[in-house]
């Protein structure tokens, strides 16, 4: 296809020079029809090489079940929806094909969905060399995200994740828990002042989602944003990108960027990452500087002799700042934006989706918020202070088993895509052909009733160790697996900890009064949000 634009565009060149020549013998009127003649040559071939590919892709991947389609060309084109009743037609094809099939987006896309342990597991295993992000599910964030360890492939890829992999370290890791901390602090005294106003009601997506904003700002540029408070233009064009990548995913059109960038949308979408990209570019080259002139900062608080030592303590830029590679090379400012930027996207809206589901099943389940709540209590009784430390997160293991429970019943990502340089042969002798899709289904996976009996129940218990010890290592992926798995997991699990803990702790949280309909985006959210009722409670007495 690309050989196709490329000759296209340089035969549009030649006619248009060939126009200057002989435009004082030629009409207009022939030159265009000259035009429109190569225009519709060209374009004819690239519809039969379509078809062609989409030939070729339908005979080998005849050894996964299809599902009934609308027909040949346009096969499950509209079939695969961001709703309610999309999620249950995927708990019906996980029932009805139990491991993967294969799905075709019209001509253009031809994929194998795949919702099986046995069957991701060579997949998300594969090696990082032979694994590539496909342009249909990614390509739309590299106006915004730039070549990010998200986004790169090959070389590229595995030079970021070295250089990336120390800022994600147990050590640094420690010094966000006090930020995690300050952020839940704010948020519930908000949540205080709304209660005693009356206003109990609320809806946890919109007060958790500008609460892990906040922890990110802090972590990745040590900023006080306040936007817990008041918004900011940076926290807007956060949003509108989001929203904007959603919108452009379910527009068929607006897949070819020579159309997007033209509409409305396309120009919001830039005028939006120019904000962000200001934001982060500033910010990048005032910390550089400042690193030049005032040294290192400590990666880590000193706590010797039992008094602790404060010192200005590193963040995200600064660790990406003073990361080599072998040869010595550090990142460009280029590069460290791009991760920057992919961090704040990464981690803000997947981990404020966790949450919000986790207290949302625990409302449901009062006998399990009570059992949460009695853990958090005694791990702070006799304590001066209700901050949790790094240490204490490994004491919270019934809570911590609440949690990977609504990760699985309610996976903030639904699926992650791979396209990969190689056959990949899955069980049954089946083969994945180069270049095609591969959908692997978190959501499918984790509701597999092969896998997880009554897999629409919640049930911690299934997280137990005893109850863990003989399920497949990829049955339970809420943060993908493999060479690229999600690096900033352990930095999600430990504000999943702090915040739950933190608000169970202060909080009785029961069931909205609404009819709960998910709604699957970039991340798991709830059509009008997900509402709660809170309720304050007294904080036990030593």
């Amino acid at each position: 296809m690309a050989v196709i634009d490329a000759v296209l565009d340089r035969l549009l060149d030649g006619l248009l020079g060939l126009g200057r020549l002989l435009s004082p013998l030629c009409s207009l009127f022939v030159l265009l029809q000259l035009s429109a003649l190569v225009v519709l040559l060209l374009l004819s071939l690239r519809v039969v090489c379509l078809l062609w590919s989409h030939a070729q892709f339908t005979r080998r991947l005849r050894c996964f079940s299809k599902p009934p389609t609308q027909n040949w060309l346009m096969g499950h084109l509209g079939e695969m929806r961001s709703t309610e009743e999309g999620l249950q037609a995927v708990d019906q094809l996980v029932r009805t094909y139990s491991h993967s099939c294969s799905w075709f987006l019209g001509p253009f896309y031809s994929l194998v969905r795949l919702f099986h342990p046995d069957y991701i597991k060579p997949l998300l295993l594969a090696p990082a060399s032979i694994t590539v992000k496909d342009e249909l599910f990614y390509g739309f964030l590299r106006p915004w995200l730039g070549q990010s360890l998200l986004l790169s492939n090959g070389e590229d890829w595995s030079r970021r994740r070295r250089l990336l992999t120390p800022a994600f370290h147990f050590d640094i890791l420690k010094n966000y828990v006090k930020i995690f901390n300050h952020s839940s602090d704010v948020m519930h005294s908000k949540w205080r002042r709304l209660v005693a106003e009356g206003e109990s009601h609320q809806d946890m997506f919109s007060h958790i989602s500008l609460m892990t904003l906040d922890s990110l700002l802090r972590c990745t540029f040590s900023y006080n944003s306040n936007c817990q408070e008041s918004s900011s233009e940076y926290i807007a064009a956060i949003f509108e990108l989001s929203t904007l990548v959603i919108e452009r995913r379910g527009r068929i059109l607006h897949h070819w960027d020579w159309l997007y960038w033209k509409s409305p949308e396309g120009q919001r979408f830039k005028q939006a990452c120019s904000v962000v990209h200001r934001f982060t570019r500033t910010v990048v080259q005032e910390r550089r500087a400042q690193l030049l002139h005032q040294g290192e900062p400590e990666s880590h608080t000193d706590n010797t002799g039992g008094e602790e030592k404060r010192k200005r303590v590193a963040d995200f830029i600064d660790l990406l700042l003073l990361s080599k590679d072998e040869e010595g090379h550090g990142l460009t400012d280029e590069e460290i934006k791009a991760e920057a930027d992919t961090f704040m996207f990464g981690g803000h809206d997947t981990t404020a989706s966790g949450i919000s589901w986790v207290l949302y099943n625990l409302s449901q389940h009062q006998d399990y918020q009570d059992r949460c709540r009695a853990e958090v209590n005694d791990l702070l009784q006799d304590r001066k202070t209700e901050d949790l430390n790094w240490e204490d997160l490994s004491s919270l293991p019934f809570t911590t088993m609440c949690i990977k429970e609504s990760l699985r019943l309610h996976s903030p990502v639904s699926a992650v895509t791979r396209r990969y340089t190689k056959d990949i042969t899955v069980p049954g002798g089946r083969v994945i052909p180069q270049g095609s899709i591969c959908l692997v289904s978190i959501y499918g996976t984790h509701h597999n009733p092969e896998i997880w009996p009554d897999p629409d129940v919640y049930n911690p218990m299934r997280f137990d160790p005893e109850n863990s010890k003989d399920r497949s290592s990829h049955a339970f992926i809420p943060f993908s697996s493999g060479p690229r798995n999600c690096i900033g997991q352990k930095f999600a699990m430990a504000e999943l900890r702090v915040v739950v803990a933190l608000t169970l702790r202060r909080f009785r949280l029961t069931p909205g009064g609404v009819e709960v309909r998910r709604l699957p985006q970039l991340v798991l959210r709830a059509e009008g949000g997900l509402w709660l009722t809170l309720e304050t409670l007294d904080t036990p007495q030593d």
